[in-house]
């Protein structure tokens, strides 16, 4: 099984991220593609200051994908004519307007998706989770990572364990995984823990997961930040 990151290096990581990411909604009419020696920055006023962010590849394809541009296409336009690209994009966000969510970290969109979308994160999910597993008799984390679509956990019960076949020993466990730009909902799924070879096998069928689709964002005219929202963090809290 792949290790990743020690429990400490993920907090670490996790609190970093918290500290560095952002999210906005904004009506694509108020947002300016421009594109510079091969790196893409999606220009934005916010509370009428003018920001300006990065946009990672994730990014670039969900704004391809909603825009209905080829990627391929729009890989060769970012390569060799950028100006092309930012026409095609500010030309799309202009004629087919929606309201956006843009998620920000380290100064660079990572993720371009509907306003309804659903933000359940790692670290708070961390912050629930953690606690369950550290009462836990016999549980252990064998292995964690956090990736920039990805985090997971994978959780293994030493203490619940059986001979399947001669020599062939299994322990249970499960595997939870969250994606926070769109790439996947929360999931828990129950895992089996071979010890003969080290690999685990996610039984999907038994799997509990929460899509990240909520209510739409109170519209405004102009971009603005977005903070947490108490009635969706208490029922956050209640499915964690």
């Amino acid at each position: 099984m792949k290790q990743g990151k020690t429990l400490v290096d993920l907090g670490r990581e996790l609190e970093r991220q918290r500290l560095s990411r952002k999210d906005f909604v904004a009506d694509t009419r108020s947002l300016d593609f421009v594109t510079e020696d091969g790196e893409s920055a999606i220009k934005v006023n916010v509370g009428g200051k003018p920001q300006s962010f990065g946009v990672k590849d994730f990014a670039h394809q969900q704004i391809a994908t909603r825009l209905q541009i080829p990627y391929c296409y729009y890989q060769k336009m970012q390569t060799l004519s950028p100006t092309l690209l930012d026409n095609n994009v500010n030309v799309w966000f202009q004629q087919t307007p929606e309201r956006r969510l843009l998620r920000v970290m380290d100064g660079k969109v990572r993720a371009f998706l509907s306003d309804r979308y659903r933000r359940l994160d790692h670290l708070e999910l961390c912050a629930a989770v953690l606690p369950v597993i550290e009462d836990m008799k016999g549980a252990s984390i064998e292995s964690c990572e956090v990736t920039e679509s990805h985090m997971y956990l994978k959780v293994i019960n030493k203490r619940m364990k059986a001979e399947v076949a001669v020599g062939d020993v299994v322990q249970a466990g499960f595997c939870i995984s969250n994606s926070e730009i769109g790439m996947g909902s929360l999931r828990g799924e129950p895992l089996i823990y071979r010890l003969v070879c080290k690999n685990g096998l996610i039984v999907k069928d038994y799997a509990k997961k929460k899509c990240h689709v909520g209510r739409q964002v109170e519209g405004e005219d102009e971009a603005y930040e977005i903070y947490s929202d108490e009635t969706l963090a208490q029922d956050d809290r209640a499915f964690l």
